[in-house]
């Protein structure tokens, strides 16, 4: 037996992306929309995350475009004063339990926490195994770039009777002072528990950190949701790729520009996924010595790590912390508007919950999916600094798209999402005046060189 849901769409996942898309949707069309998550709310990964971490970029650019995410504060204090504030786990999850308790409120939307998608537009709930049937709804598949994240993934490595591995999530709840702590990842996450660590008084030289790809990462404070800022740092970018000999030396040049960061200077990091981070964080990161770069780990066994090149020993009481999750997905692009599922993906370079919502205003506004699909086009994630490239080719290309329709180009500018719009206010302001004369200067000349750097030219 089957319980029929009579809606318009079907979203799977209640995400950052879910949310995004359906808040957009629903606030520019009178239609209905059921929602389907294995969680018991709204939030996504949040749920699951550790208990330590925040945004790692400004609060103001993540959530859905109708409700602002914090209050737009500046910090006063601290090592980041003067930088826009940035959301914890918890104030994350108490934004999104707000935002699906408004959509139900307008009666336009229904939620099935803790219920799985079986496929064509059937779900089953979890708790009751009430099985529910949306026969004419248009399905939003938002959970194609789901990330992983530790606390729900094994470790990528072997773990050997004895030994003491623990999930990132683990570290609030240790009790006792381990000998040392190996860190395991060479991500965000894994920058979030070193930062931590030695933020709450642990020697760096209790700490290992393997770490089998250096990052580069973007520096916050240029990433900002301040037209001057960040339009800015777009110029300054562009500028540092025009005079490029290779994508690496495009990251060198954005180094000296203060727009990338990087642990260790001797180092060329291949990694380009590109988190924010703050100088100060930098400086913490730089006081661990004992930096492990021999590949990917193998095994963990009571007192050794096994690579594919050796063994390391470790003390006895030693505890890893896996934080090596893929966080980031790559599993290519695809038309948004496609006939068996809308899948939400970003459009401007980064910025998920920009994109998401961006395509839930195209999805209200218009009729046609070829029209959808010209005016909205996805934009991948990098990788590598050579991927870095081709990704601003592409996100660089969807934003010239997006701007052709003047309706899109006039409702992203409503919403801090956007990073890049211009408030009312700011429009005459000179500093915003000069970044906006600077990017597009150095613009075309820019792109010329990625387009050489991505193979497009």
């Amino acid at each position: 037996m089957e319980t029929n849901v009579d809606v318009d769409y079907l979203v799977v996942g209640a995400g950052a992306m879910g949310m995004a898309f359906v808040d957009a949707l629903t606030a520019n069309a009178d239609v209905s929309v059921a929602i389907v998550d294995r969680r018991h709310g709204a939030g996504g990964h949040w749920l699951d995350a550790y208990g330590f971490v925040r945004l790692h970029q400004a609060s103001a650019f993540y959530g859905v475009a109708s409700t602002l995410l914090g209050g737009a504060r500046v910090q006063a204090d601290g090592p980041e004063r003067g930088l826009h504030e940035r959301a914890s786990a918890t104030e994350v999850c108490d934004y999104y339990a707000r935002v699906l308790a408004r959509l139900i409120a307008t009666g336009q939307v229904v939620f099935h926490g803790r219920s799985e998608y079986l496929g064509d537009r059937r779900l089953v709930s979890l708790l009751s195994e009430t099985r529910y049937h949306a026969p004419r709804a248009r399905v939003v598949d938002a959970r194609y770039l789901s990330p992983d994240i530790p606390a729900l993934t094994p470790p990528p490595f072997a773990v050997d009777e004895g030994a003491r591995v623990v999930a990132v999530n683990e570290l609030v709840r240790i009790a006792h002072a381990p000998e040392r702590f190996v860190i395991v990842g060479s991500g965000k996450t894994a920058t979030d528990t070193c930062v931590w660590l030695l933020h709450n008084g642990v020697s760096p030289n209790a700490i290992t950190w393997v770490r089998p790809r250096d990052p580069w990462f973007l520096n916050r404070a240029v990433v900002q949701p301040d037209p001057a800022v960040f339009l800015g740092m777009a110029a300054d970018t562009m500028a540092a790729a025009a005079g490029a000999t290779s994508a690496d030396d495009a990251f060198v040049r954005m180094e000296d520009a203060g727009i990338m960061l990087r642990i260790d200077p001797t180092v060329t990091p291949t990694m380009a996924k590109t988190p924010t981070l703050a100088r100060w964080e930098l400086d913490l990161l730089r006081t661990i010595d004992d930096v492990i770069r021999r590949g990917h780990l193998r095994a963990v066994a009571p007192g050794r790590l096994v690579f594919a090149d050796g063994d390391i020993r470790i003390p006895a009481g030693t505890l890893v912390v896996h934080c090596a999750a893929e966080g980031l997905k790559y599993p290519g692009l695809r038309r948004i508007w496609a006939q068996e599922a809308i899948t939400p993906q970003p459009v401007r370079v980064g910025f998920p919950c920009f994109g998401a919502a961006l395509a839930g205003y195209v999805e209200a506004t218009r009729d046609d999916d070829a029209d959808k699909n010209r005016v909205c086009q996805p934009s991948p994630y990098s990788n590598t600094p050579a991927d870095w490239a081709t990704m601003q080719m592409i996100g660089g290309d969807a934003s010239l798209a997006m701007a052709k329709a003047t309706d899109v180009r006039v409702w992203a500018n409503t919403t801090s999402l956007n990073p890049a719009r211009v408030p009312p206010d700011r429009v005459d302001d000179p500093a915003v005046l000069a970044a906006k004369a600077r990017l597009k200067e150095h613009i075309g000349p820019g792109r010329a060189r990625l387009a050489e750097l991505a193979g497009r030219a």
